[in-house]
């Protein structure tokens, strides 16, 4: 299975010179927010392929134009091709405006997931912000959640893919890091990620204890 992951600014070669070839086959689209409506509509549009999105900090204007024809799966544990996909928007509280939370917060609204989270477990960590020391800065603004850390360390996603720090921030600043057996993706632009097809018959939980590698990210 292919995602086409997404996040912070559209791609110019998706959003001004597009063609399907670009998509090289993409099985989902996942936004990890901070992206106009009408680019994940069109996107979405284009592709005829499903999209999941979290919310950004700047997306407090998906209240009045939601994207049109995707799915929003903030704060939600949702199932796509056998994998379980948990997503978590907003950032670090800074100020007053919508989609930010504290690290209270938002242990809270994980912990809200109760046992729909235990029962199954993750297979894919989606948030906009970045896990505490995995790629976040250390401004207000940016800084990660150490909650995710921990749902890391509980439940060993395959990936956990965010946005949020746009990678021309910083010279060279890594796309892809390893925390224990997850892979952290940071999506900003786009980015495509790979993972092996789920069998038929597979244990709770989605991806631990069967596979013998990960899927690839490129």
């Amino acid at each position: 299975m292919k995602l086409l992951v997404v996040s912070d600014a559209p791609d110019q070669g998706l959003w001004d010179y597009f063609s399907k070839e670009k998509l090289q086959g993409a099985d989902a689209i996942i936004s990890c927010g901070d992206l106009p409506p009408a680019y994940l509509t069109f996107l979405v549009t284009m592709a005829n392929r499903p999209l999941f999105y979290v919310h950004g900090n700047h997306d407090g204007r998906y209240e009045k134009t939601p994207p049109e024809g995707c799915d929003c799966i903030d704060g939600k544990v949702v199932e796509f091709r056998g994998y379980r996909i948990l997503g978590l928007g907003g950032c670090m509280k800074y100020n007053s405006s919508t989609h930010q939370y504290t690290e209270g917060q938002m242990r809270r609204r994980i912990a809200k997931l109760g046992w729909s989270l235990r029962k199954g477990g993750v297979d894919l960590l989606v948030t906009h912000a970045p896990a505490q020391g995995m790629g976040d800065l250390e401004d207000g603004c940016h800084q990660g959640f150490a909650c995710f850390r921990d749902l890391m360390d509980r439940f060993s996603p395959s990936y956990h893919v965010h946005g949020h720090v746009h990678l021309q921030y910083v010279p060279n600043w890594p796309r892809v890091r390893q925390y224990g057996e997850t892979t952290v993706v940071n999506a900003s632009g786009k980015y495509f990620i790979e993972l092996p097809d789920r069998p038929a018959e597979a244990p709770a939980g989605g991806l631990r204890g069967w596979m013998s590698r990960k899927g690839t990210a490129r």
